[in-house]
C-alpha cells in the first residue's frame, strides 16, 4: 500500500517544530513501528535524518511508543499500544498524521520523542512500599478478598505511557498517578502508607505542572490498558482523607 505520512520534525532543544511530509511503501502485515522502519532505512539510504521515535519491547509492555496517530493517542483502536498496531487497519492512498505527545510536562526531545521523566519522579516520591521484607514471605501468609485483589492488578497494569495525559485536554496526569496509588493502596501491605504516599504524588504531580482531572474521560478511552477512571475517585477519597488527618 502506498501511504503518505504527515510526520512532526523537531529539531533537539526549544526550536520550532514542523510537520514534512514522506511516501511510504507498506503492507497490510506490518506494524506501525515497522512501518517507521520503512521509512527512516529509506531516509537514510537517500542521506537524510531518519525520524526519531521511541520503542523498545513491541509487545504492548513498556509504554514506550507513545505518538500521536491521526488526532489519537497510540492510533485509531482501543486498548492497543502504537507497536501492536498493525497497517491492515489503513487502507492504501491513506494520509497518517503522526506527532509527539501534546504537553507542557512531556517536553518534546526530538521529533517524536518526549521526555516522561515527570513520571519517574512520580513514582519515586511514593510509588513503592518502604517495608523490610527480608526473606520471601509465604504466598497465604497475609490474606487479601479477591475482589481487591483483581482491583489492585488491574491498576497495576498502568505501563505509564502518558497516553492519559496526552488524551486529555487539560493534559491532567490523575489515571497514572491513580492507578499507581491503588495498586498499592488496595493490598494490605501498601495500607501502612496510604496518606503518605497520596499526598506526596498527587503534591508532586502539581509540582511537574500537570493539569486537573475535569472528568472528560478521554484519558480512559485512549489508555491502551483500559484503566478505570474509578481510581481517579479512589485517589480523590484518600487525598482528601489524607488532608483531614493532616499527612
Amino acid at each position: 500500500m502506498q501511504l503518505t505520512l504527515k510526520i512532526w520534525r523537531q529539531a533537539p532543544g526549544n526550536g520550532q517544530g514542523k510537520f514534512e511530509n514522506y511516501n511510504v511503501v507498506a503492507n497490510e502485515h506490518m506494524s506501525f513501528l515497522e512501518m517507521l522502519d520503512v521509512l527512516n532505512q529509506d531516509l537514510i539510504e537517500s542521506g537524510k535524518d531518519p525520524v526519531a521515535f521511541e520503542h523498545d519491547c513491541r509487545e504492548g509492555i513498556c509504554g514506550t511508543c507513545s505518538m500521536v496517530i491521526n488526532g489519537r493517542p497510540h492510533g485509531p483502536l482501543q486498548g492497543t499500544t502504537v507497536c501492536q498496531l498493525h497497517m491492515r487497519f489503513f487502507k492504501d492512498g491513506d494520509t497518517i498524521t503522526i506527532e509527539p505527545w501534546r504537553a507542557a510536562s512531556f517536553p518534546i526531545v526530538k521529533d517524536l520523542v518526549v521526555d516522561r521523566s515527570s513520571f519517574d519522579r512520580i513514582i519515586q516520591v511514593g510509588g513503592y512500599i518502604s517495608v523490610n521484607t527480608g526473606q520471601a514471605p509465604d504466598g497465604n501468609a497475609i490474606p487479601v478478598e479477591r475482589g481487591e485483589a483483581s482491583k489492585s492488578m488491574d491498576a497495576a497494569a498502568c505501563i505509564g505511557c502518558g497516553a492519559c495525559v496526552a488524551a486529555c485536554p487539560n493534559a491532567s496526569a490523575m489515571l497514572f498517578v491513580s492507578a499507581k496509588v491503588s495498586h498499592l493502596a488496595l493490598l494490605p501491605q501498601g495500607e501502612v502508607e496510604d496518606d503518605k504516599r497520596v499526598t506526596a504524588m498527587v503534591n508532586q504531580m502539581d509540582k511537574e505542572g500537570f493539569g486537573n482531572c475535569s472528568n472528560v474521560g478521554a484519558c480512559e478511552a485512549e489508555c491502551p490498558k483500559e484503566i478505570s477512571i474509578a481510581n481517579i475517585a479512589r485517589l480523590n477519597r484518600q487525598y482528601l482523607r489524607a488532608s483531614l488527618s493532616g499527612e
